[in-house]
C-alpha cells in the first residue's frame, strides 16, 4: 500500500466531495506501487493550469505520486462504483483498474478530478490484473490532448509514469500509469448502478451532487432532476456533433463512457476517420458496427434514454407521468443534434446563415465523398486552402457541378470570401492525430524514443494552424489490405 507524505511544493490542494457521498458509491484504498516508477510524460501547460508545479514534479515526486507509489497530502484514494450497458448488455462494473485519487481545486478555483489508471486492482476488477500497458496509456494521452486542441470537451491527461514491470496479454507489455484529470468521473453508469443497487435517497444525493457540481444554475428549478436530464441531453448532443464534424469515432459508446459533465472520455479503441464512410469501425471488439461513425448519433441517445430512465423514481411520485416526462425530453436530442451538426457542416464549408437547400447541398458532397473513398478531412482542409482539384473528387464531374452551386451559395451570403475563408479555416483542422502517425509514435517510445511522440504532440496541439511544418502530418497512410483496427488495451 502507497504512504502518505508530508506537504510537497508541487501544489496539491485536494478537497474530496466524492468521497462525502454514501460509502454505496465507492471503496477507499490505495494504489499498488510500482518496482520502478518513471515519469515519461509530463503536461506542462496543463499541471501550471492545475496550480502544479511542473519543476517539482520532474524531480521526482511526479513519478513517485503518478506511479502509485506516494500519494500526496489531502488525496483520499478511492475506486468508483458504476454499472453500464456493454454492447447494450447490462452488468455490474466499477473501476477495475483506476483510483481516483482526489479532487485538485485550482488557482482558477475549479474542482477537477486526478485519477490514475493502470494503479492495481480493486475489488471491481473482475478477475483483472488492474494495470495498464504503455502503449494505450500513452495513446490516450496523445489523443485526448488533440481532442483538447481541436476544442472538444474531453478529459485531458496530465501524466503518464512507466512502471518498471511488465503487463501480461497476447504478449508481455510494459507497464505504465496514466493521470488523468476530468470534470469529474460521473458517468450515466453511476446513475445505472444507483438505480439498481442503491436506494432511492442514494439516487437521490448522487443526482443532487451531479447537479451542484456540473449544473448549479438548475438547482432552483421546480423539477430539478427533469432539468438534469435535459442539460445532459444538451451536452452531449453538442459534443457527439463535435465528433462526428472533425470524423472521430470513440469506438466503446458504452453507458459507463458516457459522462455527466458532458466531456468525451475514455480513449481505449478509438481513431479518427480516414476515408470517408459512415459505417467505418476500428475496435477490433465491434463485430457488429454497434459504435460505427454513422450509429454514433443513435447510440448518445440510447444512451440518454437510459439515464432518464434510471432517473425515472425522481422525475415524478407517478411512474406513468414520470415516464411521460422522460420521453418528451429525450425528443429533444434529435433535433439539438442535427441543429448543431448542420450549423458544423455550413461552417466547414463557408457558409454564413441558413438556407433551406443547405441540408441537400452538404448531403450531396459527402455523398460523393464516400463514393470517390475521399479522405474526410484532408478534403475540408483542401477546399479550405482553395484547392478542391487535390480531393479524390478533383477531377469528377459531378464535382465541379458541385462546386458551382457552392460558389453560388456564397455569394448569395453578405459576408466576403475572406471571411468564408477564416470561417472554414477555424472549423476545420488540418491535423488531426493519424492513426498512422500514433501507431509510429507509440512503436518508437517503446523502445525508449520519446521524441517521435512529442514531435507529434507539437504538431496537434495547433491543428487549426495552417503551418508548413505540420505538413508531414497531413499526409495519408500507406495503402493496405487490412483495415486499421484499434484495441481497448485492457
Amino acid at each position: 500500500m502507497a504512504e502518505h507524505t508530508e506537504q510537497s511544493p508541487v501544489g496539491w490542494n485536494f478537497d474530496n466531495s466524492y468521497a462525502r457521498l454514501p460509502e454505496v458509491f465507492y471503496t477507499k484504498q490505495g494504489p499498488s506501487p510500482a518496482p520502478s516508477p518513471k515519469l515519461v510524460a509530463l503536461n506542462e501547460p496543463l499541471a501550471a493550469e492545475l496550480g502544479l508545479d511542473a519543476e517539482a514534479l520532474r524531480a521526482g515526486e511526479g513519478a513517485e505520486v503518478f506511479a502509485g507509489n506516494r500519494v500526496p497530502e489531502g488525496a483520499e484514494p478511492l475506486a468508483q462504483a458504476y454499472a453500464g450497458h456493454q454492447f447494450g448488455h447490462f452488468t455490474m462494473l466499477g473501476d477495475g483498474r483506476a483510483l481516483l485519487l482526489g479532487e485538485q481545486i485550482t488557482p482558477a478555483g475549479n474542482r477537477v478530478d486526478i485519477q490514475l489508471k493502470g494503479s492495481g486492482r480493486t475489488p471491481y476488477s473482475r478477475g483483472g490484473d488492474g494495470r495498464a500497458a504503455l502503449g494505450p496509456m500513452l495513446r490516450e494521452y496523445i489523443v485526448s490532448e488533440a481532442m483538447h486542441a481541436l476544442g472538444i470537451p474531453t478529459t485531458r491527461s496530465l501524466a503518464v509514469a512507466s512502471t518498471g514491470e511488465s503487463v501480461y496479454r497476447e504478449t508481455a507489455l510494459p507497464g505504465a500509469v496514466l493521470a488523468r484529470v476530468a470534470s469529474s468521473h460521473l458517468r450515466v453508469g453511476t446513475f445505472q448502478y444507483a438505480a439498481r443497487w442503491g436506494t432511492t435517497d442514494d439516487l437521490r444525493a448522487l443526482a443532487d451532487y451531479a447537479i451542484r457540481r456540473h449544473y448549479p444554475e438548475i438547482e432552483p428549478e421546480q423539477n430539478r432532476y427533469l432539468a438534469l436530464v435535459r442539460e445532459l441531453i444538451k451536452r452531449q448532443a453538442a459534443l457527439v456533433a463535435r465528433w462526428q464534424l472533425v470524423g472521430f469515432i470513440h469506438g466503446v459508446m458504452n453507458t459507463d463512457n458516457m459522462t455527466v459533465s458532458g466531456e468525451t472520455i475514455d480513449y481505449g479503441p478509438c481513431a479518427f476517420m480516414d476515408t470517408f464512410d459512415p459505417a467505418t469501425v476500428f475496435s477490433s471488439i465491434d463485430t457488429q458496427g454497434r459504435y460505427a461513425y454513422g450509429n454514433q448519433p443513435y447510440i448518445a441517445a440510447w444512451n440518454l434514454a437510459r439515464f432518464a430512465e434510471a432517473l425515472l423514481p425522481l422525475l415524478h411520485e407517478d411512474e406513468d407521468e414520470a415516464v411521460k416526462l422522460a420521453e418528451d425530453a429525450l425528443g429533444e436530442f434529435s433535433g439539438l443534434f442535427n441543429r448543431h451538426w448542420s450549423a458544423g457542416m455550413r461552417a466547414k464549408l463557408g457558409l454564413f446563415g441558413e438556407e433551406p437547400e443547405d441540408e441537400t447541398f452538404v448531403a450531396d458532397l459527402l455523398m460523393m465523398m464516400q463514393k470517390y473513398q475521399a479522405d474526410y478531412t484532408n478534403t475540408f482542409r483542401a477546399l479550405t486552402l482553395g484547392k478542391p482539384e487535390d480531393t479524390a473528387m478533383g477531377g469528377a464531374a459531378e464535382f465541379a457541378a458541385w462546386q458551382e452551386r457552392w460558389k453560388a451559395r456564397l455569394g448569395r451570403q453578405a459576408e466576403s470570401e475572406a471571411e468564408a475563408r477564416e470561417l472554414m479555416r477555424r472549423s476545420n483542422p488540418a491535423v488531426i492525430p493519424r492513426n498512422h502517425r500514433v501507431e509510429e509514435a507509440l512503436a518508437a517510445a517503446e523502445r525508449g524514443d520519446y521524441g517521435v511522440m512529442e514531435r507529434l504532440l507539437a504538431a496537434l496541439s495547433r491543428p487549426y494552424a495552417y503551418a508548413p511544418e505540420q505538413e508531414e502530418y497531413c499526409a495519408l497512410p500507406p495503402r493496405s489490405e487490412r483495415p486499421y483496427r484499434t484495441f481497448c488495451g485492457t
